[in-house]
């Protein structure tokens, strides 16, 4: 396995960069790790809203879709995320202290750009599981000034 940085793979930065390590990944699924603590960004009194889980499986996309574009010699694209169904999450909270594992495993990917990823949240004593769909035009400013006009 080629060792990867998040900050390689995942347009975002500074504090709305949330992952905090790829685990490992393959052909069509990655796996990477939160851990909660007292810098989270999103911490309230009870912990991270579990609602955030979904924006740490979107980060994981972007990171597989970063792997992809590395091993090809290229850098990482912009990506849109469309909408998730069936996100079930078995709390509400993530809790100060937890190792969060999320796992996307790809399984459509359209020549539109179109992808659907199948996704896992896991920690001690949570689970979580989402189907999440994203857009990753080939050029993605050339679609943001397409979608103002």
């Amino acid at each position: 396995m080629t060792n990867f940085s998040v900050d390689d793979l995942v347009p975002h930065s500074g504090l709305m960069s949330l992952l905090d390590r790829i685990v490992d990944y393959g052909d069509d699924w990655l796996e990477a790790q939160v851990d909660i603590s007292d810098n989270t960004l999103f911490l309230e009194e009870q912990g991270i809203p579990a609602l955030v889980g979904l924006e740490y499986l979107a980060q994981t996309i972007a990171a597989f879709s970063g792997v992809e574009e590395q091993l090809k010699g290229g850098s990482p694209k912009l990506g849109f995320l469309l909408g998730t169904r069936k996100f079930e999450c078995s709390t509400d909270y993530f809790q100060l202290g937890q190792t969060i594992t999320l796992k996307v495993q790809r399984e459509m990917k359209a020549e539109n750009g179109l992808h659907v990823f199948q996704c896992v949240l896991s920690g001690e004593g949570l689970s979580a599981t989402a189907t999440i769909n994203v857009f990753q035009p080939e050029d993605a400013n050339t679609f943001i000034k397409e979608a103002k006009a």
